[in-house]
């Protein structure tokens, strides 16, 4: 499930705080293609063993790494970029089915959706310009289009249509009703769809059956102020309806309420180099039932763990 009750419910939002020394719990060893390198790592997916399965982008393949493993192991690709059944190019995000166990793939310059179980594949949707990927506690998958500028969603094993839009779908732009290059999507427990609103710099809520969106981070256009994003890729939203963004051109992870007209920062990026206080070019963002969060580091090919401060 996409659904992150990850947030002590005792706790009031503002005493959540996490250590600004980061633990680097996958990869760290520069990049490169073997199990203990990541090579610019997009999508991340924490299940609920506090395993970690990262979209491992240029290397064209998912990676699992289990928890306080030196290594990962490849459960899909791996076998160069291409096209066949058995390879993935440049995928972008990965969710586990915790249902059947079974991984489902933004694998986006191929232009579909492909799940692997045991090691076979099926491809659940082609011809989609895919990037972000969600499934909601109902039974529904939802992936992000950042061509037609739309996120869509498909009942989960009825893939034989062209899906609903529930977002976006009125061409490129930045009004209220339209995006421009979606990327990463949460869903919540009302089946809203955040959406990192990519070119527009905000995250935009579309609440089920509406006809536009709001927009719920950012808003004033590229920046590094704290009423601001520039290029904001992963988000998520704790059961308290806070919404944290990883703000990827600015090397650190905001949180917003929404209503509010300026986040805080959570993790600044201490100017993006490699130290355990920094952050260079953040993309994928997780946490787990006891509230630490996870960073894919893209820029410097790890994934860190951020400990909650209780």
């Amino acid at each position: 499930m996409n659904l992150l009750f990850c947030f002590h419910p005792f706790l009031e939002p503002k005493l959540n705080k996490w250590k600004q020394n980061a633990i680097t719990v996958a990869a760290g060893n520069e990049k490169g293609q073997e199990l203990n390198q990541l090579n610019y790592p997009n999508g991340i997916f924490i299940d609920k063993n506090k395993n970690i399965f990262i979209a491992d982008h240029t290397n064209h393949r998912i990676v699992e790494w289990k928890r306080n493993a030196k290594e990962g192991q490849i459960i899909a690709g791996g076998n160069k970029e291409g096209n066949r059944m058995d390879q993935l190019y440049f995928p972008s995000d990965v969710i586990v089915d915790e249902q059947d166990h079974s991984i489902i793939i933004a694998d986006s310059d191929n232009r579909r959706i492909i799940q692997w179980l045991n090691q076979k594949q099926h491809i659940l949707i082609d011809n989609i310009d895919c990037f972000g990927l969600a499934m909601d506690k109902h039974g529904f998958l939802y992936v992000s289009d950042s061509v037609k500028n739309e996120v869509r969603r498909w009942k989960m094993g009825e893939y034989d249509n062209e899906g609903i839009i529930v977002a976006g779908g009125n061409r490129n732009g930045n009004q209220l009703n339209q995006l421009n290059y979606p990327g990463f999507i949460f869903v919540d427990d009302d089946q809203s769809v955040y959406i990192s609103d990519q070119n527009n710099h905000r995250v935009m809520k579309w609440r089920k059956d509406a006809q536009e969106g709001k927009i719920v981070a950012g808003r004033n256009g590229k920046g590094g102020n704290l009423n601001q994003l520039s290029l904001p890729h992963r988000v998520i939203v704790d059961h308290l309806d806070q919404i944290y963004v990883v703000d990827w051109g600015n090397h650190r992870i905001m949180r917003w309420c929404e209503g509010k007209e300026e986040g805080e920062i959570v993790i600044d990026g201490n100017g993006f180099e490699n130290q355990s206080n920094q952050l260079n070019y953040p993309m994928g963002l997780s946490c787990d039932d006891e509230g630490n969060l996870y960073v894919a580091d893209w820029g410097n090919h790890r994934i860190e763990k951020l400990e909650i401060i209780l």
